[in-house]
Order: C-alpha cells, then sequence, then structure tokens
C-alpha cells in the first residue's frame, strides 16, 4: 500500500543514508563540471548549483530519497544566453526561475503532473537513461576524439570492472553501498598500479571556497526582465518537470507518496538561492537519484550528506577527488542506465494497445533528440488525441417505447468535440414517432460543439414537425443552447449539476 511521505522525517537508516550520500556526491563531481562547460560557466558554478540545490531541496522538499543538482536538460537551455549576455544574467534568470517555480507550488500547479499517462512514463525514463548513456560516450574521448589504444583498453576495463562490483557485491553483503565499493576498489587500483588513465582533476580543479552572497550585476530594468524572463519560464518548466516525474518514479519504486506542491516549492527555494551565491540552478537528477534509492538512501539525510560531502570536496578534499579515475564513474552511471531503462517496455508490443507502444518510442526519441519538457509535452498531446478520437466512438444510445408510445433516446457515453458526428448518426428525425424524448442522464456535455450538436438535432425534428423533449439535461447547457432550449424539461432534484467548457465568445453571444 502506498503511504504519504511525513513532511519532514531525516532518517530511518543513519549509516544507509550517510554512505548513499557519500556515494552520490562521488558522482556528482563529474556531472556538476560537466554540465558546467555545456552552459559555457566556470566549473565552480557548476559545484555550488549541486550543493546548493541539494543541500536546498533535500531539507525542503516534497521528496525524501531524491538528488537535485545542476543538469544537462537546464545546461543546454542556458549556454546560448550565457554566450549572449555572460553569466551575471544567469544569476538573475536562475533567481527568477526560482520564483516562477514557488510560486508554482504555491498554487499547487504540480497536481498537473497526475495528466502525464503511463506510456509518457515509460519514454521518459528510456529516454533520459539513453541520455544519460550518450553522456557517458564523453569520457571515452580527448578534445573531442576518441581514446585509442592502450588507453581505451584500460578505460574500458576499469569501466567494466566498476559494472562488476556493483552487480557483484550486493550477492556478498548489502551492508555498504556497492557503488562506493567500486569507486574505492578502482582508485585504489588504478593509483595503485599507475595506470595511464583519465582523472577527475584531468576534467578540472574541483578546489575551492565557500560560496559567498552576490546580487547579480545586472540592469535592473524592463529590457533585463525582457531578456531573463523567457529563459527562466523555460528553465522553471523544464526543471518542474523533471524533478516531478522523477519525484512519481521514485514514488513507484518505494512504494511512497511525494508532495508535489512542496518539492515546487523546495526546488523554487533553492534555485532562488542558488542565484544569489554564483550557481546555474538545478533541478532533480534522475541518475543520482537512482544511485541513492538502490544504495539505500531514502532519508532526507542522505541527500544532506551528499550535498555537505560535496562542498567538503571542494574544501578540503580537492585533491583525493581529483585522483578518482573517470572510469570508476562511468562505471557507475553506464549501471544506472542498465537499471532506470524500462526493458520491459521493449516486450509490450503486441501485449498493448499500439497507439501507447507508439507513445512510449516517440518520447524517448523525443527527449533524447530535444529535451524532456518537449517530450512530455508531445505525449500528453499525443495521448489526449488517442482518448479524445477513441471516445468518439464510445458514445450509443438505448431505444425503448414509454406508456404514452413515445419513443425515448437513452444516451451513454460523453458527446463532445471528436464524438459529435457519431452523436447524430444515433438519430432519425425522419421515420421516427412524432413525439421523441431524448434522456441526457447517463451521458455529459462536454463543450460547445456538443451544444451546436444537440441544436441542429432539435433543428432536424422541427423540420419534420416532430415534437421533441430532452430530459436530464444540466441547466447551464439549457441556458447556452440556442434552438434547442425550450425543449429541455427541468427537473431540479435529477437533473445533472455540472460545468461545460465553452469558449468566451459564444457565452458573451448568449448573456
Amino acid at each position: 500500500m502506498i503511504r504519504l511521505v511525513r513532511r519532514f522525517k531525516l532518517t530511518e537508516n543513519p549509516k544507509a543514508d550517510i554512505l548513499s550520500g557519500i556515494t552520490v556526491a562521488l558522482a556528482l563531481v563529474p556531472e556538476a563540471i560537466a554540465f558546467a562547460f555545456v552552459a559555457g560557466v566556470e566549473p565552480l558554478v557548476g559545484l555550488y548549483a549541486a550543493f546548493m540545490v541539494g543541500l536546498i531541496t533535500s531539507i525542503f522538499g516534497g521528496r525524501s530519497g531524491m538528488i537535485s543538482g545542476a543538469t544537462g536538460a537546464l545546461a543546454v537551455v542556458m549556454v546560448s544566453l550565457v554566450a549572449e549576455h555572460g553569466v551575471e544574467y544567469l544569476f538573475a534568470t536562475v533567481v527568477l526561475m526560482g520564483i516562477l517555480q514557488f510560486l508554482a507550488g504555491v498554487f499547487s500547479l504540480g497536481k498537473f503532473i497526475r495528466l502525464v499517462p503511463y506510456p509518457v512514463m515509460l519514454g521518459f525514463v528510456n529516454g533520459l537513461a539513453i541520455v544519460i548513456f550518450l553522456a557517458q560516450m564523453g569520457q571515452f574521448k580527448i578534445d573531442g576524439d576518441w581514446m585509442n589504444g592502450m588507453t581505451m583498453n584500460i578505460m574500458l576495463a576499469l569501466t567494466i570492472l566498476t559494472m562488476a562490483i556493483i552487480w557483484i557485491f550486493p550477492k556478498i553483503t548489502k551492508a555498504l553501498p556497492s557503488p562506493l565499493i567500486a569507486i574505492i576498489a578502482v582508485s585504489a587500483i588504478a593509483i595503485g598500479f599507475n595506470l595511464d588513465t583519465r582523472t577527475v582533476g584531468d576534467m578540472a580543479s574541483v578546489a575551492g571556497s565557500l560560496p559567498s552572497f552576490h546580487i547579480p550585476m545586472v540592469p535592473f530594468n524592463l529590457e533585463t526582465l525582457q531578456i531573463i524572463f523567457p529563459y527562466a519560464l523555460i528553465l522553471a518548466a523544464i526543471g518542474l518537470i523533471e524533478s516531478l516525474l522523477t519525484l512519481r518514479l521514485i514514488d513507484e519504486m518505494t512504494e511512497t507518496r511525494g508532495r508535489t506542491a512542496q518539492e515546487c516549492m523546495g526546488q523554487g527555494f533553492a534555485n532562488i538561492a542558488t542565484g544569489f551565491f554564483g550557481g546555474m540552478g538545478g533541478c532533480a537528477m534522475i541518475g543520482q537519484s537512482m544511485i541513492n534509492i538502490k544504495s539505500g538512501g531514502l532519508g532526507r539525510l542522505s541527500g544532506i550528506t551528499a550535498a555537505l560531502a560535496l562542498l567538503g570536496f571542494i574544501l578540503f578534499a580537492s585533491g583525493l577527488i581529483e585522483m578518482i579515475p573517470l572510469a570508476a564513474l562511468t562505471g557507475v552511471m553506464m549501471m544506472v542506465v542498465i537499471g532506470t531503462f524500462a526493458w520491459g517496455s521493449i516486450r509490450l508490443w503486441g501485449k498493448i494497445p499500439k497507439e501507447d507502444f507508439f507513445t512510449i518510442v516517440i518520447v524517448t526519441t523525443v527527449t533524447v533528440f530535444t529535451d524532456l519538457a518537449v517530450a512530455v509535452v508531445v505525449g500528453v498531446i499525443i495521448s489526449a488525441l488517442v482518448y479524445a478520437w477513441k471516445s468518439a466512438y464510445h458514445i450509443w444510445t438505448s431505444k425503448s417505447i414509454d406508456h404514452n408510445g413515445t419513443l425515448v433516446y437513452t444516451l451513454h457515453g460523453a458527446i463532445f468535440f471528436a464524438s459529435v458526428e457519431s452523436f447524430k448518426e444515433l438519430f432519425d428525425p425522419k421515420n421516427d414517432p412524432d413525439h421523441v424524448i431524448i434522456d441526457f442522464k447517463n451521458t455529459r456535455v462536454w463543450d460547445h460543439s456538443a451544444l451546436q450538436a444537440i441544436d441542429e438535432i432539435a433543428e432536424k425534428y422541427i423540420e419534420n414537425n416532430k415534437r421533441l423533449q430532452l430530459v436530464h439535461l444540466s441547466s447551464d447547457c439549457k441556458l447556452l443552447l440556442k434552438k434547442a432550449s425550450h425543449m429541455v424539461d427541468s427537473d431540479d432534484i435529477e437533473d445533472p449539476h455540472y460545468g461545460i467548457v465553452v469558449d468566451y465568445e459564444t457565452e458573451l453571444e448568449r448573456s
């Protein structure tokens, strides 16, 4: 049974959370540096974001065990802003992004994540798994060219060894997280045998100081707002979509339920703070979150530990962290890819409706070639259109003759833009008896197209000199009908009460 996550439960297993947090922190270092490079900013800008966003969301977010930090989905949007206007505009944008996310939480907009169908979720995780995999391929390149010879052989060997340790170690004991053991073991081998392989230090130095408060140095005027607002809106949307989908995924894995509104506010607060402390902003990270959950980090302490450990690396242990082979961290992320990809979705062909399988493939593809936000929107639109198309054929009527000899049509299903043609085909005004009743008790009138269709049916019965009655139709339908409004029999006890969606011009026309 799914249980609700408590508002703040620091930990139920301190040892698992702390060890898992340290493992996550090690994996965060190269990711944060790489995403900083993508965005065109200094490595510390990415590291500070990983620390601050990770710490604040772990404390104030709506989902324990979820890891947040600098992400590639946001970095690819930031790069043009930084290139055209500079890093100070990025900091201002991150602050505005956080404000928008916080407001989304205040107004409970996160609940709309429920509209994302399960096929879209499958496409989301598959797409992100492929994106993570492709990102790791960059570790096998030097200055844009593939490694070769002994360098490539060592890199592959250490990566495979890391993956093997992560797979085998839990079969021996689960007392320690296998990714942490793998990183330590492979690092010891590389250092002990003085292997010629790339390390974290080859990417960039991770040494730094505490982040300091910094008001973005941009003009506070309308022109600046016009520059940063479009970026802030896109970043806020991408950040919340990725965070809330990751939250849903962890909910399913742990059989608990996070709070979407609280997560939106937590993400917003984190980005506001990050923008004022020289960070590039961030959101939930599915890869690091999977590492954390599968390493036993289910409490908020795991995320707090990861953030504080990352800060400790920056301040005190940069020399040691820079010695870690990239192959070890690549192996950890490769296991994340294997664990994240929904392999069962491949076997769904022929077992689920083809349109659902098509949605999975489309969302996966769009995620890989564009970004998550676009992929989710495309997936939801496809699913909505498929639902509308199917529902168009799920309207029918049963006929009966009452004691007065009147023909009664009892409708079933929903009447809306996609089903109006099927609705109109149910009736035969020319050949029906002189008195006809249409009963709407078991149906629902959804929109203006449905109202127009009812009016057209009424007009056809009038043209054939037939008497038509409409029963169990809501009062707002009667108000908005034109030709058939006088045919509605009102019964305040039995008539349904619901609001229908109509366009503004129609309402003005009726008023």
